[in-house]
């Protein structure tokens, strides 16, 4: 099989075409990262986008971003709330409110929302952490404001317990367990407190509006999240990061389920979130391997879960070797290109495996093409974010 016939241009009718190619309409439509800070995949996610919001009958976008400051998002595009540029700053974590794509897709949704009646939604669902992790204070007081009655914790007991923000959200506790309050007195004080909290929503969900119910959800599942990270985060064990790693996933996961809710949604992220297969990852010494969120969000939804994983070509200064998976590739007659990874996995036989000298942008792994619903290849991509 020549590799072309594996291929298509990308554009709205290719879209559609993939889309009528999977054995069912997708809730969650996954557009993977092969390296973040991409602003040609950025444009290009937003083109497909607005082809699916107009042809397709999506009304839901998710990224990779804290999830509790994804809310002000959400705010600005429903209700105009907020400057743009405010929007952009505190509305985003990762640093990605800096890229020009996601300021440009915001912008489009906002003017779609003014025009149309139906909404289009923004959801963030990351966890509101990086290695590191933030306090749980503002997951669990404004779960806390949501419930009604006398309550057996007051806001001032919850401040009590939670002491200063800067010794939850201390970086430092990334590379040394010691120094997080994880599993400090409080902290497991606090921990059952918030599955009192969470418990309580059930018993009072009636009185609650369809928003403050979402919204109470979301900051039960970030409460109780964040602080089984923060418990772990001062484990000193070998295992400690592989914990960490799969807790941040799961975290994902269960967001993605909410944004399911609200589906058809596209969904970006990394490559290692979205596939459905374990994520692999150096880190110092070790070698970390855990479920994504994608391999947890399908076990949920089956083949209402689609993936389309992105690879590069020449990203930068660095080029694929031409027996790779990317150097073949890159022989196709497109700049853009949407590839059927089924038919792709019978069409390249014993690739090499690409090593690139980019720390941040993780090769395609031609072993697990079978488990890709399709392939966005960019042949070169140079406006890129240097990190660090």
């Amino acid at each position: 099989m020549d590799i072309k016939d594996t291929a298509r241009p990308l554009d709205g009718a290719g879209v559609s075409a993939f889309l009528r190619s999977l054995p069912a309409k997708p809730l969650l439509l996954g557009l993977g990262e092969a390296r973040h800070f991409v602003e040609e995949l950025g444009e290009i996610r937003n083109e497909v986008f607005r082809h699916l919001v107009e042809h397709e009958g999506y009304r839901s976008f998710a990224i990779e971003s804290d999830c509790l400051m994804g809310l002000l998002v959400d705010d600005h595009l429903t209700t105009g709330a907020h400057t743009l540029d405010d929007v952009m700053e505190r509305g985003f974590s990762h640093a990605f409110g800096a890229s020009p794509a996601n300021r440009e897709l915001v912008r489009w949704m906002r003017a779609y929302n003014e025009e149309h009646d139906e909404k289009l939604r923004f959801f963030g669902f990351d966890a509101p952490l990086e290695y590191w992790a933030a306090s749980p204070r503002e997951a669990l007081t404004a779960l806390h404001g949501l419930l009604d009655g006398p309550l057996p914790w007051t806001r001032e007991t919850l401040d009590t317990l939670l002491g200063p923000d800067e010794r939850w959200s201390n970086e430092a506790t990334a590379m040394d367990p010691s120094q997080s309050i994880g599993q400090s007195a409080d902290a497991q004080r606090l921990r059952l407190i918030a599955d009192d909290l969470v418990a309580l929503l059930d018993t009072q969900a009636p009185r609650l509006s369809a928003q403050d119910r979402e919204r109470a959800a979301l900051y039960g599942r970030t409460a109780t999240g964040l602080l089984r990270y923060h418990y772990w985060m001062a484990d000193a064990s070998p295992e400690r990061w592989t914990r960490l790693s799969a807790l941040r996933d799961a975290m994902m996961a269960a967001n993605l389920r909410a944004v399911a809710e609200h589906g058809p949604a596209l969904v970006f992220a990394s490559n290692l979130h979205l596939q459905r297969n374990k994520s692999v990852m150096p880190l110092g010494d070790q070698r970390l391997e855990w479920w994504s969120a994608g391999a947890i969000t399908a076990t949920h939804l089956g083949d209402r879960y689609a993936f389309l994983a992105s690879a590069l070509g020449t990203v930068g200064d660095d080029a694929p070797a031409p027996d790779t998976v990317e150097g073949m590739l890159s022989t196709l007659p497109w700049d853009h290109a949407l590839i059927d990874a089924r038919r792709l996995a019978e069409a390249v036989t014993k690739p090499a495996p690409r090593v690139s000298h980019d720390f941040a942008y993780f090769p395609l792994d031609a072993a697990q093409l079978g488990l890709i619903d399709g392939v966005v290849f960019l042949k070169q991509a140079v406006r890129m974010k240097k990190l660090g």
